[in-house]
């Protein structure tokens, strides 16, 4: 429990810091002061200043709006294109869900941040590029778990009784077996903001994510690495703000899964991860 109170004091901070970034940064985020480059912490700059001046504790801020932009397009996208893909394999079963979880397999065949790195590749490094290639290998995970689910509920009685009574199928999925998955679909998509903002942070470190001058904790850490030894503080501050915000995530999936579902051991959830892949 009290793992879970963190989280969301994680999670409300990074949220909080994000929308509130333009009246809270104390310099823009492209203001520069050459003459003290690479300077470390200071009364006018707390976090220090990066390899062209500019102020550390300002492109933080501003690279959490970023990422938590990249988390939630991401998850949205991959949670209702994942869930009603999922829905429609297990509830028509047959040829269906045949094709369906066919092509879920040839995804998951193949490490998820190495698809992502090819499909960025391709089309460009970007903002929307990158959004684009993680959804498109996000929902799978998604399908996985809402398929598993609609498959235990199906046979259930008051579905049965739906059906006899002449129930069509979208109404069966809509009123009787979606309300009864969201909990563990809610729970998966707790981690897979965690799982999307490690991959968008992934991807910037190797360019191939958001392009300067636009602030990213991936493409800080990066350039922090390049100077490592004279200023160790360029990747200290976003490798933390990532770490804080991943683990805030993660915090609050674990304790909502308890509170969801007692009984669950993770296993499920977590099935995305134990394949190689970025849980988005």
């Amino acid at each position: 429990m009290r793992l879970t109170v963190l989280g969301m004091i994680l999670i409300l901070g990074v949220a909080a810091i994000a929308l509130l970034a333009p009246l809270l940064a104390p310099y823009t985020i492209h203001a520069q002061d050459l003459s003290n480059r690479l300077l470390g912490s200071s009364l006018s700059h707390p976090l220090g200043l990066d390899e062209l001046g500019r102020d550390i504790l300002s492109r933080l801020m501003y690279g959490a709006r970023t990422s938590l932009l990249v988390g939630l397009s991401v998850v949205s996208v991959s949670l209702v294109f994942g869930t009603a893909v999922g829905c429609l394999a297990g509830y028509r079963g047959g040829l269906t869900d045949e094709v369906i979880m066919r092509l879920v397999d040839v995804l998951l065949a193949f490490p998820g941040i190495l698809l992502a790195i090819a499909m960025v590749a391709v089309l460009g490094p970007g903002l929307n590029h990158l959004i684009f290639a993680l959804c498109a290998i996000g929902w799978v995970s998604y399908t996985r778990l809402a398929r598993a689910q609609v498959l235990k509920i199906r046979e259930i009685e008051y579905v049965s009784a739906a059906r006899a009574l002449g129930g069509s199928a979208p109404r069966i999925l809509v009123r009787h077996l979606l309300p009864n998955i969201l909990g563990p679909m809610i729970v998966q998509a707790t981690f897979g903001i965690a799982g999307v903002i490690l991959s968008e942070a992934s991807l910037s470190f190797l360019g191939l994510g958001i392009q300067p001058p636009f602030p990213s904790w991936g493409s800080m850490l990066r350039s922090g690495t390049e100077h490592i030894l004279q200023a160790p503080h360029l990747t200290i501050y976003p490798g933390t703000a990532i770490a804080a915000t991943v683990l805030g995530f993660n915090f609050l999936g674990d304790g909502l899964r308890d509170l969801l579902d007692p009984r669950s051991t993770g296993e499920t959830i977590t099935e995305g991860a134990a394949a190689g892949r970025p849980r988005p």
